[in-house]
């Protein structure tokens, strides 16, 4: 494992404690010797790189940081870690990922250390959410989609289209999802809870509804445009939301061009009936990062439209 691959693992460990800030990992070492570890644990506490300089002590001097997000250079609720980083007398710094609105690696440059930025996607990926939230200003869209072998959303006598591996799968992406949301026709015709459970969740989702009428306690309504809808939530704090509509919802996202991520679960049956993934698209997508894997019975499929 090399340091950069610890301290992304190290910043897992903050995952469900430092929102609304990223999670971030950082080792200090020389050479092969690692003299210190830290991960960002809660929101308004010590960095990562300050964890990690705090147990490194003297020994930093002349180490390397190996960071998984450029130290930040602003003021906020903690000093900017690009001083902690030269007063501890680091000589190198190596970065997984730029940070999207600081300057902390020109920084650094300007007072003679030396910077590599590797612009690791598993980086970027590690806090996806945050950056688009951090630089577009609404949550990072991800749409969930179950579907038959022949590309529907429904199959005839069955509740569900994917297996029970699946359906635990999406309860943990709801538990660690700042919302949920379906469309009005999907409620109506499902009653989703649109709650994580069987899980641990450190907090249970926003519960969305985007159309018009009437809706129990407990559910929100969104009705207005949809960038000017994702635009509000973004300033209530809402980093990413799971998308769970029907093929309209879906189609209307991703026509505005508000899809980040998508992940269909295609389950061994063949439906022959009713309503297909999605609706037409005005051109087609070319879609990045691609990847399948097996969830159970079913293949999940994962893309993004967008990436972090």
């Amino acid at each position: 494992m090399t340091h950069l691959e610890r301290a992304l693992e190290l910043a897992e460990r903050g995952r469900a404690t430092t929102h609304p800030n990223p999670v971030v990992g950082a080792v200090v070492a020389h050479g092969e010797e690692v003299v210190g570890e830290g991960w960002h644990e809660r929101a308004g506490g010590p960095h990562a790189e300050v964890a990690a300089l705090e147990r490194a002590g003297e020994r930093a001097r002349g180490a390397t940081l190996y960071v998984t997000l450029a130290p930040c250079s602003g003021h906020g609720r903690t000093p900017p870690c690009v001083d902690a980083v030269l007063a501890a007398g680091i000589a190198r710094v190596v970065v997984g990922a730029d940070h999207p609105t600081q300057d902390g690696l020109a920084r650094l440059r300007a007072a003679g250390l030396e910077v590599e930025l590797l612009d690791s996607f598993e980086a970027r990926r590690q806090n996806e959410a945050w950056r688009t939230w951090t630089t577009l200003g609404r949550p990072f869209v991800t749409h969930k989609a179950a579907v038959s072998l022949d590309g529907r959303v429904t199959v005839p006598g069955s509740r569900w289209v994917s297996g029970e591996e699946s359906r635990s799968l999406v309860h943990e992406l709801r538990a660690r999802s700042d919302a949920v949301a379906v469309g009005m026709g999907t409620f109506r015709a499902d009653s989703p809870e649109l709650t994580a459970r069987g899980v641990d969740a450190a907090r249970q989702p926003r519960r969305l509804v985007f159309g018009s009428g009437p809706l129990p306690e407990g559910f929100e309504l969104v009705s207005g445009p949809l960038p000017a809808e994702l635009g509000r939530l973004g300033r209530e704090g809402v980093q990413s939301l799971l998308l769970e509509g029907g093929p309209t919802l879906a189609t209307a996202f991703l026509v505005a061009g508000l899809v980040d991520k998508l992940l269909v679960f295609v389950a061994p049956v063949v439906s022959g009936d009713g309503p297909r993934f999605l609706g037409d698209l005005p051109r087609p997508l070319r879609l990045r990062r691609f990847e399948a894997g097996t969830v159970g019975e079913d293949v999940l499929l994962s893309a993004y439209v967008r990436e972090p």
